[in-house]
């Protein structure tokens, strides 16, 4: 764990959305990416950093095993991706199909994402 605060891929509370108003803000005024299994929204940040918001309702995943799954591996694939990623704020939603898809196909799908909103930021 200290190796990867270390190398600045870490995790920290700093880049995630935590209050009410700053997921708020994102809904109110974003850029929409969107596939098969996620929506991304993209916001621009408040902060110098990418920071990420989940919302993976009971609608989409009804059981909690499959919300918590869903949750972890969004988590990781933004981690890794963090620091290439613009200061913005997203919040990552789920599509119902993705529950019954196995992680490497999330996984790739989210870095397709990930890689999206890179590109359309840089040529903004």
């Amino acid at each position: 764990m200290a190796e990867a605060a270390a190398s600045g891929h870490g995790f920290p509370r700093a880049a995630r959305l935590t209050r009410s108003a700053e997921f708020r803000a994102v809904f109110g005024n974003a850029q929409r990416y969107a596939d098969r299994y996620f929506t991304i929204l993209v916001s621009n940040g408040s902060v110098s950093h990418a920071r990420l918001g989940l919302a993976v309702s009971r609608r989409a995943a009804p059981r909690a095993v499959d919300r918590n799954r869903l949750k972890r591996l969004i988590r990781e694939t933004f981690r890794q991706q963090r620091p290439g990623l613009p200061a913005v704020d997203v919040v990552v939603m789920v599509r119902p199909i993705a529950c019954h898809t196995e992680n490497a196909k999330l996984a790739a799908a989210l870095d397709r994402l990930w890689q999206r909103i890179s590109r359309s930021c840089e040529a903004s």
